[in-house]
Parts: C-alpha cells; sequence; structure tokens
C-alpha cells in the first residue's frame, strides 16, 4: 500500500489488465471508452504513469465493474474471490457517460463505500460525519472502510473529482452538438440544469462543502470549476461579438445564470412539480431572455 493508503500503481495497474482481460475488453476499446490513447492505458496497466482515484473511477465504469472488484482482483489472473477481504459488487449498471449521451444519468458508479460517504455528506455534513458513521451505512466495519479509502478527506476529494470529470465530459459532448454560440449557450444551461438535478447530491456536497477541502484538493477542485464557467463565457463572448448577445454586463449576466443552475439543488427535489427536463427548458428560456439583444429577444 502506498502512504496515501491506496494500492501501488504498478499493483493497480495489473488488477485492471486482469480486470479488462476477464470481460474481454481490447486495450484499444478501453483507450476509447475513456477517451485516451492505447500507449497511456498500456502505461497505466504497467504501472509506469500515476493512477488518480478519479480515473479507476473512470476504467472500472469502462469495464463493467466497480473499483473494489478491481482492487479484489489477483493480480496473476487467478480466478476466484482474493484474499483481501469480501468482494463489493455495485447494486446496479454503471452510468452510461457522457460517450452515450450526455443527456442520459444512470446510477452512480460508486462502491458502496462512496455511496454511504455521500449519503452521510449530504445529511450530516462533512465535519458531522465520521469514518463509523459512514461504516454503518455501507454495512461494513471501519478496518473494511479504510481497505479502500485513507479517510474522510480522501472519500471527499474521490467523490468531488468524479462529479467534475462527469460534469466537464458532459460539456465538451453537449457543446459538440451545437451549430453556433447561441445554441450551444443554450446546450450549457440544459446541461448544468441537468447535472444539477440527476445528480443534485453531487452538487449540493460541491456546493457545501468546499470550505471542506485541503488546501491543494480546493486549488484542484476550484480549477476544474473554471473550466465549466470557461464553456458558457466563451459562447457568450463569440455571440456578443456576432451582434447576438447582450455586450453590457455580459459576463456578469453570464456568471448568474451558472450560479442560477448550480444553486438547483438546494430546493429541487425529485418529487417535486417538474422534472429535471421541464426545469431546463424553462431555464434555458430564461438565461436567453437574459443574454439575447433586444432585437432578438422575441426570436
Amino acid at each position: 500500500m502506498s502512504r496515501q493508503g491506496r494500492p501501488s500503481d504498478d499493483l493497480t495497474g495489473a488488477q485492471i489488465r486482469v480486470a479488462r482481460t476477464h470481460r474481454g475488453l481490447s486495450l484499444r476499446g478501453l483507450a476509447r471508452a475513456i477517451h485516451v490513447s492505447p500507449a497511456t492505458v498500456s502505461q497505466i496497466e504497467l504501472g509506469r504513469t500515476g493512477l488518480s482515484l478519479a480515473r479507476l473511477h473512470q476504467i472500472a465504469a469502462a469495464i463493467g465493474v466497480s473499483v473494489p472488484e478491481i482492487l479484489d482482483t489477483d493480480p496473476t489472473g487467478a480466478t476466484g474471490p482474493s484474499a483481501c477481504g469480501t468482494r463489493i459488487v455495485r447494486p446496479g449498471p454503471e452510468d452510461p457517460g457522457p460517450g452515450s449521451d450526455w443527456r442520459s444519468y444512470g446510477p452512480l458508479p460508486f462502491d458502496v463505500v462512496l455511496r454511504a460517504a455521500l449519503e452521510e455528506f449530504v445529511h450530516v455534513g462533512f465535519h458531522g460525519a465520521t469514518v463509523r458513521g459512514i461504516a454503518a451505512r455501507a454495512g461494513l466495519s471501519v478496518p473494511g472502510i479504510y481497505h479502500y479509502h485513507a479517510g474522510k478527506q480522501q472519500m471527499l476529494m474521490t467523490i468531488l473529482e468524479y462529479a467534475m470529470t462527469d460534469l466537464l465530459e458532459r460539456a465538451t459532448a453537449a457543446r459538440r452538438d451545437g451549430a453556433g454560440p447561441v445554441e450551444r449557450f443554450g446546450l450549457q444551461v440544459e446541461h448544468l440544469v441537468l447535472f444539477h438535478t440527476h445528480r443534485a447530491e453531487l452538487g449540493f456536497v460541491g456546493a457545501a462543502e468546499k470550505r471542506s477541502l485541503d488546501p491543494d484538493n480546493s486549488r484542484t477542485i476550484a480549477a476544474l470549476r473554471t473550466r465549466q464557467q470557461r464553456f458558457v463565457d466563451e459562447e457568450v463572448a463569440d455571440a456578443v461579438e456576432l451582434g447576438l448577445f447582450r455586450s453590457e454586463d455580459a459576463h456578469e449576466r453570464a456568471r448568474s445564470i451558472v450560479t442560477m443552475c448550480t444553486a438547483l439543488p438546494t430546493w429541487w427535489r425529485p418529487d417535486g412539480r417538474y422534472s429535471p427536463e421541464e426545469i431546463a427548458e424553462q431555464y434555458v428560456s430564461i438565461a436567453r431572455d437574459l443574454m439575447l439583444t433586444s432585437r432578438r429577444r422575441c426570436v
């Protein structure tokens, strides 16, 4: 194990290779699924490049297994349970992700520990959460929790890294569907609304627990948030240049629209009056009204 409480990259790489081959997935197929080159996957499996927890979750989802299943895999390729303990099986199909359709959302591809941690953070907050409470939610012992995660901070960072990675991948896919800056702007608003309703728990924890991150982790997540804002800012700037959006306070208007979307987890509920898709339609209309020039406002 590494000093951070994770398996070493060379061991995990070997486990990834075995899990991939047992599922009949080629190296090139895995590379396509996680949007990297085959050479990068090869380096990961050989343990010659760093492997973040967010990337490990992405790989597990692409293979069709859970992270604990990968970590319980015998790196020699032998079948059967490993000596690491009880295998933890994901309780449902993984999120299809933006590679399938950026508007589609399935169950989160989290192991039972991260699912339990997310529930605990939502209900009692990061500082109110305890490893013992997370273990109880997961149906595991406290030592069993530490087998997969070094502590609360690592759990929180893993959850937020996954959230931001998924958010940015969906933003990229949404942008590809637009024919011009106004359409792409609307698609970004739609994407943000769908994410912050379908993934309301992630959005809520991301907003509420930014202050709970260690300084290095906080900077990492802040940089990813800035990248998402730029998806919107760039379309606004292009539309202003073409005379399609109002130029006065355009930057501030764009920021207020993004904030309007990211605030959805504070009030939207799955059993409420409007579905995510209905909210998205309303918000796109509101956002365009805020940005369009007066001569195009009725278009």
